[in-house]
């Protein structure tokens, strides 16, 4: 079996090296054989296995990075849509998938999911904007039986925590690709995915060690 590649993608938007550590953290203590390169080569994301894709700041100066780094969409679009290579976006890299963003106007999108990226409106006045702090994952009805779960998600406690900073939320059009809520003033998406593509909201990167969890099986994830 060909050795495998997390590449974590540059476009200049997102904490690249915490990614990167938690991931060759994961490899190490589960004795992997795979590697972790970031990279804004789309000859690298060609190659690659696995991708990842961070992001911070506003959609529309983060669409506009990665459209701005020469092939990277093509490359990506590529690898993603047509040859289904797992994938996942964490944060804004996680709205990107969305098919516009309400963002300082209204901005496309990857157009990966359908949706649109909105201000949080939280129904509580006292909860402050952005969204920042730790909170629970949600699941239908909260009793959702594991085994039911998206494979990325199926060892999750109800009762870990995940860091989540943000101010927009995916909105998606289709319920079915909502995988995991959380719960802000209202149900607020912190997991959206379909087929080979799975988006957190919150950074797993910074969630310990159930964040360490869910790469863990991202990296076992076979689409």
């Amino acid at each position: 079996m060909a050795k495998e590649t997390v590449l974590i993608i540059d476009y200049g938007s997102g904490n690249l090296r915490s990614a990167a550590k938690s991931f060759e953290k994961v490899i190490s203590d589960e004795t992997r054989d795979c590697d972790v390169l970031i990279s804004d080569k789309p000859e690298d994301i060609l190659k690659a296995t696995r991708l990842v894709l961070p992001g911070q700041g506003a959609f529309p100066d983060c669409m506009k990075n990665l459209q701005n780094t020469p092939g990277m969409t093509e490359a990506l679009n590529e690898r993603v849509i047509k040859d289904g290579m797992p994938f996942l976006g964490i944060c804004v890299g996680m709205q990107l998938m969305a098919t516009r963003g309400l963002e300082h106007g209204a901005c496309a999108g990857l157009n990966w999911i359908e949706g649109e990226v909105v201000p949080i409106m939280p129904n509580n006045p006292d909860l402050k904007i952005p969204h920042m702090g730790w909170n629970e994952l949600q699941f239908s009805g909260n009793g959702t039986p594991q085994d039911n779960r998206h494979f990325v998600l199926r060892s999750t406690n109800l009762s870990e925590n995940y860091y989540f900073v943000h101010s927009f939320m995916f909105q998606c059009t289709y319920n079915h690709h909502y995988l995991a809520m959380t719960n802000y003033g209202g149900e607020i998406p912190a997991v959206i995915g379909r087929d080979n593509m799975i988006g957190t909201q919150f950074h797993p990167e910074k969630s310990h060690n159930a964040g360490l969890k869910l790469l863990s099986n991202f990296l076992d994830w076979k689409p």
